[in-house]
């Protein structure tokens, strides 16, 4: 179509525009974010980002949807995983969306005005594509940004998890496993899965796990623990609870939780004296 020809050359020639408009009405009062940044690359990087959203964007008038969407893909996986877009609140990046869709909007509007013959059903017709087209894109780059953020966070909470449970080797056959912070049922899990790993790999016979810095430990926890001794009898290696504080040990009471199958010592200091001793 010769108006869809005609339009594209006309805002592929008000890209750098389009740009410079929009950082200069850019609300820069946020506190963090890639909006707010002073940093000169930044500012930079941020204004070649936007200004290949338009380059793509105004081929929305000569390419059929399928190539439009392909050609856009790169961009949007690419600002999804942007470190700096990543530390920008999404409402803050959604609400740029929408101040872009207004310049496309109002850009119509003035290219109407300045066309005698252009009909205002082709002009509408625009305005309706630009409309539908932001919405997928948004769209789009929502569920991107949500994805790359959820696995990036597991990917986080994983190296949480191996770093904060760690079997440290004392000496020959003998390692502890000290635990810190709150431990929720996922974490028990996964500390308890991650020990057995260990122990076998490091031949360990003897394992002392120190509690002196967790606060809580309901029913779910203890049978976790349970699970591990169980599982650490049957490879062979000798299990030692230490650090059991007063008020877990209170709380152990009222919810019917018992350690009496388990060999507990009351501190670290004395597991280590009883483990050398015996050894």
């Amino acid at each position: 179509m010769k108006e869809s020809k005609e339009l594209y050359s006309y805002l592929l020639n008000k890209t750098w525009d389009l740009t410079e408009q929009w950082y200069a009405n850019l609300d820069k009062s946020h506190t963090g974010g890639v909006y707010a940044s002073q940093d000169p690359t930044v500012i930079e990087t941020v204004k070649k980002q936007n200004h290949g959203f338009h380059e793509r964007f105004c081929k929305l008038f000569i390419e059929d949807e399928e190539t439009f969407l392909k050609d856009f893909e790169e961009w949007v996986i690419e600002i999804a995983r942007d470190p700096e877009h990543l530390n920008t609140p999404l409402h803050h990046i959604l609400q740029e969306f929408f101040n872009t869709q207004q310049q496309y909007v109002e850009l119509i509007c003035q290219y109407e005005r300045e066309q005698e013959d252009l009909s205002h059903e082709v002009v509408q017709q625009w305005i309706m594509d630009i409309t539908h087209t932001f919405s997928k894109i948004v769209t789009w780059f929502t569920e991107e940004h949500h994805n790359y953020s959820v696995t990036k966070l597991r990917a986080q909470q994983e190296m949480i998890n191996e770093l904060s449970s760690p079997v440290i080797s004392l000496s020959k056959g003998i390692a502890i496993l000290p635990l810190v912070g709150d431990i929720d049922t996922n974490r028990a899990k996964y500390i308890f899965e991650n020990a057995l790993t260990q122990c076998t790999q490091k031949r360990i016979d003897t394992l002392l796990v120190d509690i002196s810095g967790v606060a809580i430990i309901d029913t779910m926890v203890a049978q976790q623990i349970f699970q591990l001794i169980e599982a650490l009898r049957l490879l062979g290696v000798k299990f030692i609870l230490s650090g059991i504080r007063p008020e877990i040990a209170q709380t152990a009471v009222q919810l019917g939780i018992n350690f009496n199958d388990i060999h507990t010592i009351s501190t670290i200091e004395r597991a280590f004296e009883r483990i050398f001793t015996e050894k």
